[in-house]
């Protein structure tokens, strides 16, 4: 009998934290790594280091799913200069109305969503890149600001544009979002149809009337009718600020005549805010993946002024963080040998954690199914870059095989590493060009030692 009971405290001795708990000790790191950490997010080592207590444990009581000792709680709130309430902590013996309305294992939690495209604005899985987000937010109050967002496919710029858009709208500000990716071929051809298209377009989002003919003179030409059109009826019809976020720009580079006058448009209005009040209101978010190789006149190009954000890939912390979101919690090693398969890619660490949240892989996987196996996560994605390196140029799939098949960086035609580092597949340095992940270089080098007709 006093065997059993014994038994039974010692069962009921296991707890785990409640929702209010977790928020108030997650809160106290936060602090903690402003005051005690330069702002840096401590790593699973450090706050084992900084608690006294192992990685394994930490990870039980982040991820609130498993017992651990009341002492251990704690032990970890003491840390961080807290004192352990009743209400941090439950028994998981106690009844169910209890543990729905304390437990973090039933509370409502976000269904992660498949990480493809934008990341939309509610989720928690976005991981902010520094002062990036700060510093875009900033610039887009000043008048007449313009900001250029520059990075390889499927680094985040869409998701930040998104971001800078909906930090202007709770200002108060009007926004344009336009990809003009969005412009049919017959468009692009012709700069007068394609001015008269960017116009009506930022008109019927404004939800003013397409008023044209009423603007647009033959004899004053394109440029000055698009100016005119802005200056005497968009942005004077409007108090607020107008801030147009301007995507995949990149597809303007094949058609050079229409991109220079373009361009030189842009900058001529992000010069105007300087003398007219009125032009002060329009602010620019320009996003491109390929640094701009057209020989455009210095001053008339917007790429050498305004804020310029090139977006850096992720840090060992920034994974971990990641992860930590998708209750993984890793240590240093797990992240560390993620990104020795592909680097700090955003994309393809999400595709990763996501997967292995999911069950449908696990990190050991990623490095030993074959590379055209269903069972493959990134199957689909080296699929499409081999169809963009085929379709972008008859000749950027031999420049390809030469990096990959160099044992060391390599000098490029300018151009085309410019198009190779737009897809993610090199980086440049200096004037070299080198592959920029494992997982590329294996399953390229694979694709051309098979279909060696391609170099």
């Amino acid at each position: 009998m006093m065997q059993r009971q014994q038994d039974k405290q010692r069962r009921k001795r296991g707890v785990i934290l409640t929702i209010q708990g977790l928020e108030k000790l997650l809160q106290a790191k936060t602090q903690s790594e402003i005051e005690d950490n330069l702002g840096s997010r401590y790593t699973l080592e450090a706050l084992s280091e900084k608690t006294g207590l192992a990685v394994d444990t930490l990870m039980k009581v982040l991820a609130c799913e498993e017992k651990v000792d009341k002492q251990t709680l704690k032990t970890c709130f003491r840390a961080f200069k807290l004192i352990l309430d009743s209400k941090d902590y439950f028994f998981p013996e106690q009844p169910l109305e209890y543990k729905q309305m304390f437990s973090v294992g039933y509370a409502q939690q976000p269904e992660p969503e498949f990480p493809e495209g934008q990341i939309s604005l509610d989720s928690p899985f976005y991981i902010e890149r520094s002062t990036i987000e700060a510093d875009c937010y900033k610039a887009i109050a000043q008048p007449g600001s313009l900001i250029r967002i520059k990075a390889p496919k499927r680094m985040g710029k869409s998701s930040l544009m998104m971001r800078i858009l909906n930090d202007s709208a709770q200002k108060g500000y009007r926004t344009v979002s336009l990809n003009l990716q969005l412009a049919e071929k017959s468009v692009l051809q012709n700069l007068d149809t394609f001015l008269q298209w960017f116009c009506a377009y930022i008109s019927a989002e404004m939800q003013l009337s397409i008023r044209l003919n009423e603007y647009w003179d033959d004899l004053c030409g394109s440029n000055i009718s698009c100016k005119l059109y802005f200056e005497q009826y968009l942005l004077a019809n409007t108090e607020q600020p107008i801030v147009i976020g301007l995507d995949e720009i990149d597809c303007l580079f094949l058609y050079p005549e229409l991109a220079d006058n373009f361009f030189a448009l842009l900058r001529v209005w992000h010069e105007e805010a300087k003398n007219k009040v009125i032009w002060q209101k329009l602010r620019l978010v320009l996003v491109h993946s390929t640094e701009v190789y057209l020989p455009l006149n210095l001053n008339q190009s917007p790429f050498n002024v305004g804020l310029p954000i090139a977006l850096p890939e992720f840090t060992l912390a920034q994974v971990q963080d990641l992860a930590n979101r998708y209750q993984l919690f890793w240590s240093n090693y797990e992240c560390e040998k993620l990104m020795q398969l592909v680097g700090g890619n955003p994309y393809l660490i999400h595709l990763a954690i996501y997967h292995i949240y999911c069950e449908q892989t696990n990190l050991e996987e990623l490095f030993t199914i074959p590379f055209h196996s269903d069972h493959f996560i990134y199957k689909e994605h080296l699929q499409r870059q081999l169809c963009s390196l085929k379709r972008t140029s008859p000749d950027l799939l031999k420049t390809y095989a030469k990096v990959i098949l160099a044992a060391q960086p390599i000098e490029l035609d300018i151009i085309q590493a410019f198009k190779l580092q737009s897809l993610g597949l090199v980086r440049l340095h200096n004037t070299k060009v080198l592959q920029s992940c494992q997982l590329y270089a294996q399953y390229f080098r694979e694709y051309f030692k098979e279909f060696s007709e391609a170099i």
